[in-house]
């Protein structure tokens, strides 16, 4: 294959449909804004703490034991979480609950886990 670019040989350009798609198309940030979020899902310890956030609310210290790393690790990654509103916290006394932000994150997290199984 050689280096030139490739030219559409289409000969019948189908307006209507370029303009169905282009009213639709988001504006670049909001686009950008999207490709960030899912950035953060491409993070293996993210991801896992996600998916334990899935199933339950839990600490830190839960977090940490569950998935072997260190308590300052898992609090870096739940700022970030955090900081990208997937992930809410709670206070009971000195201990700092956390839990999915809302159902749009768990809906994330299932139909990613459905689409595996397929």
């Amino acid at each position: 294959m050689s280096n030139t670019a490739r030219v559409c040989e289409c000969l019948y350009v189908h307006t209507d449909a370029i303009e169905q798609v282009k009213a639709k198309l988001p504006e670049d940030e909001t686009l950008f804004e999207l490709c960030d979020l899912f950035k953060l899902f491409g993070d293996a310890t993210r991801i896992k703490i996600l998916y334990l956030l899935f199933e339950k609310e839990l600490c830190v210290c839960d977090i940490a034991s569950l998935l072997n790393m260190t308590q300052s690790a898992i609090s870096h990654q739940l700022k970030v979480l955090k900081n990208s509103k997937l992930v809410k916290f709670r206070r009971e006394g000195k201990v700092v609950f956390y839990r999915l932000s809302d159902n749009h994150v768990k809906t994330i997290i299932a139909q990613g886990m459905e689409h595996l199984a397929e």
